[in-house]
């Protein structure tokens, strides 16, 4: 797997192997990953309770997300940068409703910090990314070529956006 070229980059690349550990925790241990966002866990289950299925899906949907998040790192996918940005903060804003809303634990608020802090990560990288690039500096990334060339090694010819900061 090739290693990230940018700032962003390695945001989205760190998040993708939370999402893919976490998911695989939630699979394999459904109770570690109820315990460590604050939840209980009861002795029995009643009929009808489906957290288990619920944490079944959250746990594979978190596991293909890291997925996502991993392959879109190694092709620095950049349009998938900006996107997470505008959803994680959409997340986070939804998270923290449920805790001040008492419908989660005071301890789900971590998940929405982490949501959050996550995006302005990613939104941070991405303008640096183009404050670099654009002044030619010599960190500027392998797929954003500077000269007039068309692509770099592994971008088929696709050239990146003018500018990668978050509008």
């Amino acid at each position: 797997m090739r290693l990230p070229r940018s700032v962003a980059g390695w945001t989205i690349a760190v998040f993708g192997v939370l999402a893919l550990v976490m998911g695989a925790v939630g699979l394999l241990w459904p109770e570690a990953l109820l315990r460590m966002i604050g939840f209980e866990i009861p002795e029995a289950r009643a009929a009808g309770d489906y957290t288990g299925v619920f944490v079944t899906a959250s746990s594979m949907a978190s596991f293909n997300m890291g997925v996502y998040y991993l392959l879109a790192a190694a092709t620095e996918w950049r349009a998938f940068y900006r996107f997470t940005v505008v959803f994680r903060l959409v997340t986070f804003t939804v998270f923290t409703v449920a805790v001040l809303a008492d419908v989660a634990p005071g301890r789900f608020f971590g998940v929405a910090a982490w949501e959050g802090l996550g995006a302005l990560a990613t939104a941070a990288g991405l303008w640096w990314d183009a404050r670099r690039t654009a002044s030619g500096g010599a960190g500027s990334t392998a797929a954003e070529p500077l000269s007039g060339e068309h692509g770099g090694v592994g971008t088929s010819g696709v050239r990146p956006a003018s500018s990668d900061a978050v509008r």
